[in-house]
Order: C-alpha cells, then structure tokens, then sequence
C-alpha cells in the first residue's frame, strides 16, 4: 500500500499521526481507612459535649473569672477593673471566713459519717439473708428522692407548727420545737444530707461483692475472728471504695447548698432568715450575688472556692500514698486491651 493511500485512510477515520493517546481510566477511590472511619465517628459523638461544654461551662467559668477582677453589680455596665481588690477582701471579710469555717465543720461531720453508715449497711445487706433484695432497694429509695424535693419534706417534717416532728412529740407530752433556728437546725441539716446514704451503701456493696469470698475462707480456716477478717482483709480491699468516696464527698460537701431550701424564707431577700449555724460558704456567695448585687466579689468567692478544693484534692491524693490498695497497679498492665473493631 502507498504512502498516499495510508495518509487517506487515516483522513477517513479521523485519526491522524499526531493526535495524542488516549488518558488512562480514573482509579477507584480507595475506601477510608478503619482508623479514619473511627476517628470521623469519634469527632461526631463528642461533637454535641463539646459545643455543650464550651458554651455551659468553659465560656461562663471564664467570665466569671472576669467579673472576679471588676466591681461589677449584674445591672449597669459601669463597671471597672480592680485587680485582686476582690480576692482580698475574701481573706480579710470575717464573714466570708466564718462561713467557710461552718463549711469545713459540716464537711468534717457529714462526710466521715456519711461512709461510716454507708459501709455499716452494705456489710448488713450484703449477709446471706432472706429478702436481701428488698431491703436493699428500701434503704437506697430514699436517695433516689430529688435533693430538692428531699429538702422541702424535711422542711415540713420539722415545721413549727405542723410538722410531724412536733406532733410525735406532742403525743409523748414534750413541747414542741422550733427546729428550723439554731441550735437545732444545724442537726436537721445532718439528718437531711444523711437521708441519702444509700448511695454509698450502693458504692461499698459493689465494693464488697468484687471481693472473692476465698480470701476470707482461707482466714476463717486459719483462725482469725470475723473483726480481725474485716478489718485485715475487708478494709484493705476496700480502700480504693473509701478513697473514691471521701473525694467525692469533700467536693460535694464543700459546695452544700441545700440549707438555703430549709430556711425560713428561701427567697434572694430572704437570705438572712437561715440560721447562723447553717450559713454556709455558699449561701455566702448566693446573698452576695443576688441579696446584695456584687456580681465581683461573689465570683472571686466562687473562685477561691475553686482552688480549696483543688488543693484539698492534691493533699488527698497525697496523703493516700500507702493507705490505698489495688488489686492491679496500673504499671503492672503487660498488654494493651482490645477495643471493638481491632483487626489483631
């Protein structure tokens, strides 16, 4: 075939010699990885805490610390920078310190007392009785009851005039007490925060029944008493239990806010009607916001609270070298755990 004739037939099928190669077909995209599909997952479950936490609690605690360092009063917008002249007068206000003081008393009381009780009936429910089921689920009821609406029965109960408290006592033939004002309403408050203990009944039970009942078989063969068990083997065992309760407890403690509700006028204005017994740090810091306006200085309260329980917490931490005892330190863990999806 002639040169002229192959030059033709190229012309007649559109193709010339200088047309370029066809591009070759895309690749399929590759599917993402197990870790990238995890991550993506992980991003959009914790999305909502974050956005719920910046805004309900980074962005207030921050603004707070502003306010702390300004006069401010919640109503004009005159308010001026002060430096520390807020946290100065925290240390130097006899009130605030008295305050703190009740608080510290009430925690030292209510918190021992509170584990104490709450060890004494998870041992008593935890023995291989009939029924033990009910009795459990009879005294944990009462911590299921709302703080709130606990505080307001209590408030009935030891009324003046027509409370339950007074009317047994008039049928015994005593005179009634006013229990609501001092010296008596700080004892109400104690009866009220212990209403709850069947939280840490629950925390101790569960405590106890992660022990193995073989350690204290083999003790009870080697002749040791039931005490020298509990306290040698139980208690031991138990320390992590009790550790996680006494941080707890000290932080909520420190923080009590339910006298306000068993106050005789529980209202902003009605701040000095709660006993002085039961004048808590707290209530401090509620009369100064709204009782009395200073926006500034009940935030520098509200932040030196902060730090004392930060450092109550460390010296805690601290002071429990020795005394707490795991089962497994975490530095003795030889393999990393398994999660769900792991192709090993």
């Amino acid at each position: 075939m002639s040169t002229g004739q192959l030059t033709d037939q190229a012309a007649g099928t559109g193709e010339t010699s200088s047309s370029p190669s066809r591009r070759p077909a895309r690749a399929p995209r590759r599917p993402a990885s197990l870790r990238t599909r995890r991550a993506r997952a992980f991003y959009v479950f914790t999305l909502p805490w974050v956005v719920s936490f910046l805004a309900l609690t980074a962005f207030p605690l921050g603004y707070a610390l502003w306010l702390s360092f300004t006069n401010a009063d919640g109503l004009s917008n005159n308010s001026r920078f002060v430096g520390l002249d807020n946290y100065k007068e925290v240390f130097t206000d006899p009130e605030t310190m008295s305050s703190l003081a009740r608080t510290g008393v009430f925690t030292a009381i209510t918190v021992p007392l509170g584990i104490l009780a709450g060890l004494l009936l998870a041992v008593l429910v935890n023995q291989p009785i009939r029924a033990r089921g009910l009795f459990r689920t009879l005294l944990y009821l009462p911590a299921v009851v709302p703080p709130v609406g606990a505080a307001l029965t209590f408030k009935l109960i030891f009324d003046r005039d027509s409370g339950a408290a007074n009317g047994l006592l008039d049928i015994a033939g005593i005179n009634g007490i006013n229990w609501l004002v001092d010296p008596y309403a700080r004892w109400v408050l104690i009866v009220l925060t212990m209403w709850a203990v069947g939280n840490g009944m629950i925390i101790s039970l569960a405590g106890l029944q992660d022990i193995p009942r073989e350690l204290n078989e083999a003790a009870r063969v080697d002749g040791a008493s039931p005490w020298q068990s509990f306290t040698r083997i139980t208690l031991p065992l138990l320390s992590p239990v009790i550790f996680f309760q006494v941080v707890t407890g000290i932080i909520a403690s420190l923080q009590t806010f339910m006298p306000l509700l068993i106050a005789l006028d529980p209202t902003p204005r009605g701040v000095s009607a709660v006993p002085e017994s039961n004048y808590f740090y707290m209530i401090h810091v509620f009369a100064q916001y709204f009782a009395n306006g200073r926006y500034g200085y009940a935030s520098a309260l509200l932040w030196v609270l902060f730090a004392i329980i930060c450092v109550v917490t460390f010296l805690i931490f601290k002071l429990s070298k020795g005394a707490v005892f795991y089962s497994v330190e975490p530095e003795q863990a030889k393999s990393k755990p398994r999660t769900i999806g792991d192709s090993r």
